[in-house]
């Protein structure tokens, strides 16, 4: 991270209290994390069809097996953060982390693909859940005692994701030229890294936060309206997010006749939120409540789906037919900066008391089946060969639907 950034995470910024240890620590972590993981999996694919010599649609089956073990199951993880408290849980994800990025690094079988992919997925499922939860709490003790707004707080976790995120890849990619084994190796070693910390830093109990039995807390949460409403918003969100991956490659395809600008316009992503994300959130923390936050955050979203719409029946080509597809990027990344951090700091509002890790988890578990079942349905809107803009405005049409069903505050 930068030094600017660095110096207003560590709160020495005049107009800012510092954090505490606590609330550093898992910033970190997430930072540390997201490294490690963005190092090895945006070669995995190549990897398992070159290398490991897998077909295609086998290769697509594995990475939708690492996603459903991760994100599907975050639920699990968040109610275990909720029952045994965060240390334990994240310690043993560290370790499962750990041992499948050796076990992937080595695998060539695909039986051991396979279970080197669920262990790096259920890794994830543990201790992200845990570690989001615990900063949530955290955000809303800091903004309880007066220090400055919680959504700061998860918008420091956001600046932490996508710095790693963006880092992760350029580490992968310079290990790479060795072999792939040693990225997934090195991918371990930073997982070994955090666990040594994490033994050593991380508070054996932490104040406020008691134990709650597994059982009894799911019903609850599915009669919880608003709570539910607030993960179909997050999963329009979402799913608008992930046309980073499916709708975009299309349109730079179009417009270039490759996809080698996709790199730069994820760059351009990733470096708008590390460098704007904190300044969005002071601006909007004084002026926008968590809901209007959410709603300006959406109509963005759509308003960077609409102007490529727009563009389409001009049939750009070339630099002028990619600046629409750097301007979706743009209004996208400016959504995401007002609704996500603002959606995590929501929950801690709906969660009954005592299972915030459970509800932090069913909020990334319901969104992200929201997002697999609307991405086949887009897939599919993308092939249809209907009128080129129809599929931008359809998929504009998804955040604006989402604001409907926002819970009032």
């Amino acid at each position: 991270m930068t030094a600017p950034l660095m110096l207003r995470f560590r709160g020495t910024a005049p107009d800012r209290p510092r954090l505490s240890p606590l609330l550093r620590l898992l910033i970190l972590t997430q930072l540390a994390f997201n490294i490690g993981f963005y190092a090895v999996l945006p070669f995995l694919a190549e990897h398992l069809g070159q290398a490991v010599g897998m077909a295609g649609w086998l290769v697509g089956f594995v990475l939708g097996l690492r996603t459903f073990s991760q994100q599907g199951l975050f639920v699990v993880g968040g109610a275990l953060a909720d029952r045994y408290g965060i240390r334990p849980v994240v310690l043993t994800g560290c370790v499962l982390r750990i041992a499948g990025f050796a076990w992937l690094g080595y695998a060539q079988e695909t039986w051991a693909v396979i279970g080197a992919v669920l262990l790096i997925g259920f890794a994830a499922a543990l201790f992200s859940p845990a570690v989001e939860s615990e900063v949530a709490r955290q955000a809303v003790v800091w903004e309880e005692s007066g220090r400055g707004s919680r959504t700061h707080v998860l918008a420091l976790l956001t600046v932490a994701g996508q710095a790693g995120a963006f880092v992760g890849p350029l580490l992968g990619a310079l290990l790479l030229s060795v072999d792939f084994r040693t990225v997934c190796l090195a991918g371990a070693g930073i997982f070994v890294l955090v666990l040594a910390g994490h033994a050593w830093l991380l508070p054996q109990h932490i104040p406020g936060r008691g134990g709650v039995a597994v059982r009894g807390g799911m019903g609850t949460l599915l009669r919880n309206r608003r709570f539910l409403a607030l993960c179909g918003a997050y999963g329009a969100y979402l799913l608008a997010y992930n046309q980073l991956y499916l709708a975009l490659p299309d349109e730079v395809e179009r417009a270039t006749g490759s996809q080698t600008a996709l790199a730069w316009l994820f760059a351009l992503s990733s470096l708008l939120v590390v460098i704007a994300q904190l300044p969005v959130t002071r601006w909007v923390g004084g002026r926008l409540t968590l809901r209007r936050s959410m709603v300006a955050g959406l109509l963005l979203i759509a308003a960077g789906f609409a102007l490529v719409a727009a563009a389409r029946p001009a049939h750009w080509t070339g630099t002028a037919g990619l600046l629409p597809a750097a301007g979706f990027v743009v209004l996208l990344t400016f959504g995401q900066m007002l609704v996500a951090p603002v959606a995590r700091a929501w929950v801690p509002d709906l969660a009954e008391e005592g299972r915030l890790g459970l509800y932090t988890g069913a909020l990334s578990s319901v969104s992200g089946l929201i997002v697999l079942l609307g991405s086949s349905a887009t897939g599919t809107l993308l092939d249809t060969g209907l009128p080129a803009a129809v599929p931008w405005l359809v998929l504009a049409a998804v955040p604006v639907a989402a604001i409907a069903v926002l819970p009032r505050r």
